[in-house]
């Protein structure tokens, strides 16, 4: 009788509505932290984490057994709560709407993972808005400029 392997690691990255600056260093690690203890009780491995002031990288070992559509979700509304249960902002915070999704193989995850924990060196020379189209081309994504994140430069 033969068993099933499977192995896959998704990037996901997503934006706070209007890509305000919303994330704040007092408790972004709070709030990364948090979110891998969604991550791991989805049944899938945090790979790397990273927040900047107006978006998050995410990196999984995905289980294929939950949907993606499913943990971005879950991501957004509960860390949204947590945000506003532990009165971490004055403003209302909120991830903007639609997310990117990528796929790499195992001999890329280590160059990925140090991408993801470089965000803040690396968004000293692109922004965002350049970092995620870069994305969407180099994975061979069409996409339609009116339904990307809003992006206000």
């Amino acid at each position: 009788m033969g068993d099933t392997y499977l192995q896959m690691h998704v990037h996901l990255v997503f934006a706070t509505k209007n890509r305000d600056a919303m994330i704040k260093k007092e408790w972004k690690d709070d709030l990364e932290k948090y979110i891998t203890g969604i991550v791991q009780n989805n049944k899938h491995k945090m790979l790397a984490i990273k927040s900047v002031s107006d978006h998050i990288h995410i990196f999984i070992g995905y289980n294929v057994n939950y949907l993606i559509p499913k943990l971005v979700e879950e991501i957004k509304t509960s860390s949204n709560k947590w945000i506003k249960d532990n009165k971490l902002s004055k403003f209302k915070f909120e991830w903007q709407e639609g997310y990117g999704g990528f796929s790499h193989s195992h001999s890329q995850v280590e160059v990925v993972c140090n991408y993801i924990m470089n965000q803040e060196e690396h968004h000293k020379k692109k922004t965002f808005k350049e970092e995620y189209l870069k994305m969407l081309k180099d994975n061979g994504i069409e996409y339609k400029e009116e339904y990307v994140f809003e992006f206000f430069d």
